[in-house]
């Protein structure tokens, strides 16, 4: 990856290294590896996607960063903690850029468009979380939003890796689906950690989505169950709250509740459902790590 800034300006060069220095897991490269590699596809092909989906998602977690005003990532200062928010934003403009260029290498006009079509998803929902009303509590809104911000993106790397091998329309369909649900149930996870984790793990303030008017299942779940508490009654009449103590003292109300098990419960129903996708492949190495990657989503801590 680091050879899409080469000949260019030796800031964005500089940039590029310091976001992959910055670690992260890979799982949506790894994904479409494992799909592309265990339906035949090319290995060239296979590779150069893989780079253009991760590159696409840095390009969005670059953006996000700025957007959310965020100094730190697993604990790595941001390139929006360095630069101005103008050089950030043309930083992930060009590794939009980049990544879209690796997709068209694929010569493969359905990815191309699967490419946009997830770009345009993405790019939709933070715009609808920056002018929608904040601290929602509905369900359906939550499941549009984490769809939008985090298994689209799955779900592009399972369908493209499929598009470039010689699936059917029908195993497409159904590797899309697998990984939407790994997505959906990755994003819960992150916000069960988003509370319960460590902020040395995890490299940014515990509760950080609800000092942004984020409300995630594990919140929603607390309401639904306690909602005579009077922090509740706040955030279910539309209202944030704005005092710390109160947002820590929620934050641990809901540690104490059933409200994390119950989100957890929810995770590996979607982790069941990709499973049964999984599950109707032929059985093969790749199958078997895409599994171990699979369950891996509900028990990780960072």
């Amino acid at each position: 990856m680091r050879v899409q800034a080469e000949g260019y300006h030796t800031d964005l060069q500089a940039a590029l290294e310091h976001l992959l220095k910055s670690g992260g897991k890979r799982i949506r490269p790894t994904l479409t590896l494992l799909v592309g590699r265990m339906l035949g596809a090319a290995e060239s092909q296979l590779i150069t996607l893989a780079a253009s989906i991760e590159l696409l998602h840095t390009a969005t977690l670059v953006h996000d960063d700025l957007i959310d005003g965020a100094l730190l990532r697993r604990g790595i200062p941001t390139l929006n903690a360095r630069w101005s928010p103008g050089a950030t934003v043309l930083t992930g403009d060009f590794l939009f850029a980049r990544a879209a260029k690796l997709a068209a290498e694929t010569n493969s006009i359905p990815v191309m468009r699967l490419f946009a079509e997830t770009l345009t998803i993405i790019v939709n929902g933070e715009i609808s979380q920056m002018f929608g009303q904040p601290c929602q509590t509905a369900l359906d809104h939550y499941y549009r939003r984490i769809y939008a911000k985090t298994a689209s993106l799955f779900e592009a790397s399972t369908g493209c890796a499929a598009m470039i091998s010689t699936a059917d329309d029908a195993l497409i369909a159904r590797l899309r689906h697998f990984g939407r649900e790994l997505g959906m149930a990755f994003q819960i996870v992150d916000d069960i950690l988003d509370l319960t984790g460590e902020e040395a793990q995890l490299g940014k303030p515990i509760g950080n989505d609800l000092r942004q008017g984020i409300v995630t299942l594990p919140v929603i779940n607390y309401l639904h169950t306690y909602p005579e508490d009077p922090l509740s009654q706040v955030l279910l009449q539309g209202k944030c709250l704005q005092n710390e103590a109160d947002i820590l003292g929620l934050i641990e109300r809901i540690r104490q509740s059933p409200a994390i098990e119950e989100a957890h419960q929810e995770a590996e129903r979607f982790i069941k459902n990709a499973l049964d996708d999984l599950y109707t492949l032929p059985e093969s190495p790749e199958r078997q790590y895409l599994e171990e990657l699979t369950w891996f989503v509900t028990r990780r801590r960072t």
